[in-house]
């Protein structure tokens, strides 16, 4: 995927609209939608200083009593960690090797 700006200063992602402002760049929204049961939506930012992001909003719906509900945000948790987690060591930079 094309990091660099265009002559415009957007990238090829940005959604080149209001949503870029104080320098930062915004993709479109990526929704992942489970009807009534769930909802992710992800966007790409590029911040003013160059830094890349991903910017994820989670939305689950909860099971109508309090010890479920509590299991499945315990459940929730431990794998929104391990997923972010996984995206940070996969975003490391790479060592470089001796010529």
């Amino acid at each position: 995927m094309n990091r660099r700006a265009g002559r415009d200063g957007h990238t090829e992602w940005c959604g080149k609209d209001h949503r870029c402002n104080l320098g930062e760049h915004r993709s479109d929204e990526i929704v992942v939608d489970v009807a009534g049961r769930s909802r992710a939506v992800l966007v790409r930012v590029r911040t003013a200083a160059g830094r890349e992001h991903a910017e994820v909003r989670v939305r689950v719906a909860l099971a109508p009593g309090e010890l479920a509900a509590r299991r499945q945000l315990v459940g929730l948790l431990g794998d929104l960690r391990e997923t972010v987690t996984r995206a940070a060591i996969a975003g490391r930079p790479r060592p470089r090797r001796a010529a």
